[in-house]
This record gives structure tokens, sequence and C-alpha cells, in this order.
């Protein structure tokens, strides 16, 4: 254990020298929030550029250097340890480096604003399947070689352990694609999917000592929390730095992951459930104009962006879902412990 809060705290010190230099680069690689018409699926303006117009060209690529700390740490613990990479770390670098490619494939594309056709022509209809080809892939590498056809599903008095055998990879799949595009949706202000992260991270952190491959699950959890708080230095109201697709899509679908590993998949919809809500919003949004002629269920979505049209100011948006975030966490960790 000691060597893991080693590693958090190196992790940290690591990404928070490097911080202001990579954010000068970014400057110069001109990887800088850009101005767009924001406009939904029917054609129809929103408010997006009324609230947060102003951040046009705060630097975006954060989560490319927590992506880099990650790795560069997990390999190093690997080094001077007994630990040596197996399947687990594994499945863990590979979702990790395998969604943020595709992230950072979609943030060069908007910044230098690459038409829809050619090399650069990824539509999201095609983006999306790319992202079911990635989780479907962990998903039979986490079935596959870790032995784990299961989802453990609590109830007040009790569980119930479903043995799924291969269907577990399609509910799998779901799980990373859905968490993945979730946490893509929270990350639209300053601060707020980065420490909804810190904050899942944590409980996950406590539910993994039930789990055999608990080492190498920490491991990952320490590098990453550590390499989040540096950023979220820099990322808290008013921002210096955007995390960017290539972090949000990485980190979403790291959640899920570690959520399957450690058999805590249901739990998860609870510790993530400001995500889950996030999600659900812009659902619900879309559902409500495509089935009632364009008639909205919220003034925007998601959610975070309708509190802030009724008149809240971003930070207190972001406390209160820090603080619902704070409140899952412990109510996912009671029905983990109490029910589990």
């Amino acid at each position: 254990m000691d060597k893991l809060f080693g590693i958090l705290l190196a992790s940290m010190a690591f990404t928070g020298m490097l911080m202001i230099p990579f954010i000068n680069l970014l400057y110069k690689l001109k990887f800088r929030q850009t101005k767009n018409l924001s406009i939904d699926f029917k054609g129809q303006k929103t408010l997006y550029n009324e609230l947060h117009g102003w951040k046009v060209g705060t630097p975006v690529g954060g989560g490319i250097l927590i992506v880099v700390s990650v790795f560069l740490f997990s390999l190093i613990f690997y080094a001077i340890t007994e630990f040596r990479l197996n399947w687990t770390s594994t499945i863990l670098f590979t979702t990790l480096f395998s969604f943020g490619l595709l992230g950072l494939y979609d943030d060069v594309r908007k910044f230098f604003k690459k038409e829809t056709r050619g090399i650069f022509g990824l539509r999201i209809r095609y983006k999306f399947l790319l992202q079911w080809l990635l989780a479907f892939l962990v998903s039979y590498l986490i079935f596959r070689y870790m032995n784990i056809d299961y989802i453990t599903l609590p109830y007040i008095f009790g569980k119930t352990t479903l043995n799924l055998g291969w269907l577990f990879i399609p509910l799998a799949a779901t799980l990373v694609v859905f968490f993945t595009n979730a946490f893509n949706i929270t990350d639209g202000m300053d601060g707020l999917s980065g420490g909804l992260l810190l904050i899942s991270l944590s409980a996950l952190w406590f539910l993994c000592g039930k789990c055999i491959h608990h080492g190498d699950i920490t491991l990952f959890i320490a590098t990453l929390m550590g390499a989040l708080i540096p950023f979220l230095y820099f990322n808290i109201y008013p921002a210096r730095l955007f995390m960017g697709d290539a972090g949000a899509l990485a980190f979403g679908a790291m959640l899920a992951v570690i959520a399957l590993m450690i058999d805590g998949a249901a739990v998860l919809l609870i510790i993530g459930g400001v995500f889950v809500a996030e999600a659900l919003s812009t659902l619900l949004q879309w559902s409500s104009m495509w089935i009632r002629s364009g008639k909205k269920l919220f003034l925007i979505a998601p959610l975070h962006h309708h509190f802030e049209a009724l008149g809240w100011d971003e930070t207190k948006v972001t406390m209160r879902f820090w603080l619902a975030g704070v409140i899952l966490a412990f109510v996912g960790l009671f029905v983990a412990t109490f029910c589990l």
C-alpha cells in the first residue's frame, strides 16, 4: 500500500511539473477550444455559445498528459516491484490507449477544422461504431483471459450473481460504451468531470480489496488519481486547460472496465450516478424533440447546462454536482458492503 501511495505522489509531482510547459505547448500547436455554431440534431441553435462562448481559445488536451503519466508510472511500478505485466494490466493499457487515440483523433479533427470527407472524415456514426468495436474487444479480453463472465446484482437483503457465459461480452460492451459517452457528455464544465472521476475512482479503489486482481487495478487507479490532481488545479473555474476527448473517452471507458473487473458493474451505476444522469438527460432531450416535434424537456442538455441556463453560476453547478457525486459514492459503497 505504501508503494501505491508513493506512485500516486510521484505521478502527481510529474504531471504537476509538466503541466505549465504542456499548456504552453498546446498553445503553440493550436490545440485550443474553437468557436463553433452550437446546434442540436434538429438544426436548432442551442444556448451553449451564450453560456460558454467566452472560453474559446482555452487549450484542450489535458487528458493526453494524464494518459502519458498513467502509462509511465505504471511501467515504473512494474519495474521496481515484484508485480509483472499480465492480462489485467494489458487490458487496462489497451482500454486507455485505444479509447484515448480515438478521442485524440476527434480532437485533432475539430482543432484544425478538417472536413467530414477524406482521410479526416470520421462521421459520428463511424466513431460510435469504433467505440463499439473497441468495447467488444476489451470485453472479450476480460471474458477470455480473466475468466469473468458474471455480473452481481445487489438488493436489500442479499445479492444475485448472474453467470452469463458469452452474453457477458455484449452486456459488458454496452456498459463500456455507455460510460464512455456519459463521461464525454459530462465533460462540459470547468472541473466537473475531473472532480467526479476522482470521487468515483476513490470509491472503486475501496472496493478493489475484495478482488483477486486488485494489485494491478489499484496501481492504475493510484497513477490516474495522482495525475488528475494537478490537472484539476488548472481545470477548475476559470479553466486554463480542458481535458478533451482524448481523456474523456479513455477515462469513461476505464471506469466501466475497472468496475467489470472487480464485479462492481451494478454498483458503478450508483457510484457514477451523476454520469448516468447526465447521459440520460441528453437521451431524454433527444427523445422529446424527436417525438414531440422539437419540444424540449430541458432548456439545454446535458443536465449541468440546464441548471446553468436557469441562472446558477458555473461554480455552483460544479460543486453541487461534486457533492451529489460524493453522496452517491457513499450510497454505492453502502450497497456494495451491506448487500454484497
